[in-house]
């Protein structure tokens, strides 16, 4: 899938918000959302997750931030999950649709405005590797090989309008 992210607002904060539609039920791909078995297929880093409201989230091994914390700020299996991450709020919808299918959506809530198409980049190559992961085919994650490359989708996001200028891991500030 190739379906862009888009800029909005939520609560009065910047955020970025990813459809995608599978032709799998709620319940395969609110696994591959909330599990360490499915999130190690597309999500940036590795996740010990204590699916409860307060539950503990441990993010690990992302080589592009620090080891990180979160919490569980709302769990509804199989449909809606809310947690942080870091200073963001990222939010995983599920909905049945006809023919057994169901709809993921993905809000990140940004801890920064400028943040958005940094954000909306990443997110939309773990994203590519969720479609291959439901779809079947070997995923190596993100940071993988065979992973979209990231440059290319920055610059399509920011080309597209979306608020950038926030500090990229790895990438030299420009002066």
């Amino acid at each position: 899938m190739t379906d862009m992210g888009t800029f909005t607002e939520i609560d009065g904060r910047a955020a970025v918000r990813f459809i995608r539609t599978y032709q799998h039920p709620v319940e395969r791909v609110w696994a591959a959302v909330t599990t360490p078995d499915g999130l190690c297929h597309w999500f940036p880093s590795q996740v010990e997750i204590d699916l409860r409201p307060g539950g503990d989230v441990i993010f690990l091994g992302d080589p592009h931030t620090e080891d990180r914390r979160g919490r569980v700020l709302a769990c509804e299996p199989p449909y809606y999950l809310a947690l942080t991450w870091g200073d963001d709020e990222l939010r995983f919808q599920l909905e049945a649709i006809g023919g057994g299918g169901c709809r993921f959506t993905l809000y990140d809530l940004l801890e920064r405005r400028d943040a958005a198409a940094r954000q909306a980049a990443g997110w939309d190559v773990c994203l590519g590797e969720l479609d291959k992961h439901l779809a079947g085919q070997h995923t190596e994650g993100p940071h993988g090989p065979t992973a979209k490359a990231w440059s290319p989708l920055y610059d399509a996001y920011v080309a597209a309008g979306l608020p950038a200028g926030a500090p990229i891991p790895d990438r030299p500030t420009t002066s």
